[in-house]
């Protein structure tokens, strides 16, 4: 091994041992203050890619969607929290990674691909931005275009009860009573010219949302929200 090489690999180390360590904090803490539990584990790959989408309610769904799995989860991150090295390091060690507002979205969508092909799960919320109401919104079709070009499952998930432990516009975390519901695996097929048609990608996109509202709703009723 050339001394780069060590280095790269030590490296490597470091950043997943912080994110255990960054994971155990966000589990305990959301497992005492939030009382958070979680079913349906076992839909969660073991190994391989796959993109985690969950319904998006609270900036708290973030570290929430770190309970479906012991493995490192990648997130995307506006670039200009990456200006500081060192909180550019912690970023990337967390499983956070830069995409400029300015991009343009095919490039986005690229990097996505990217981490997939690289054989790490992605997380993305498939409705964009946080929503509130019971009813999940009508999604973007960017997770289903990332998941049939890499060729990995979309696992949709329900996050119940976040909405009101942290809702839009506070800065403080309420002690509120979470419950996350994990489906199987949404899984769709390229056409037969082996391209990501509109139609394959908007046959996928209904079917998560279909999966999701169902979550969803289990979700919010275990929480009692």
């Amino acid at each position: 091994m050339t001394r780069v090489d060590s280095k790269l690999a030590s490296s490597s180390r470091a950043s997943l041992g912080l994110y255990r360590v960054g994971r155990t904090l966000c589990v305990g803490f959301c497992r005492l203050w939030l009382r958070a539990t979680v079913e349906g584990l076992e839909h969660v790959p073991r190994s391989g890619a796959f993109i985690l989408a969950p319904v998006h309610r609270s900036n708290m769904d973030t570290p929430i969607a770190a309970i479906c799995t012991k493995r490192r989860l990648r997130y995307m991150g506006k670039d200009s929290l990456w200006r500081k090295p060192a909180f550019a390091w912690l970023l990337s060690a967390l499983g956070g990674f830069p995409v400029s507002r300015d991009m343009a979205d095919r490039e986005a969508l690229e990097r996505c691909i990217e981490i997939l092909d690289g054989g790490e799960p992605l997380v993305l919320f498939p409705e964009g931005e946080r929503k509130g109401g019971p009813l999940v919104q009508p999604l973007k079709d960017g997770a289903a275009y990332i998941a049939l070009r890499a060729g990995v499952p979309i696992v949709p998930v329900g996050i119940g009860g976040s909405e009101r432990v942290m809702p839009k516009g506070s800065k403080f975390i309420y002690p509120r009573k979470v419950h996350v519901v994990i489906g199987p695996p949404v899984r769709g097929a390229l056409s037969d010219s082996g391209r990501v048609t509109r139609s394959v990608r908007a046959g996928v996109t209904a079917e998560l949302a279909q999966e999701l509202q169902r979550l969803f709703d289990a979700a919010q009723v275990r929480a009692g929200a």
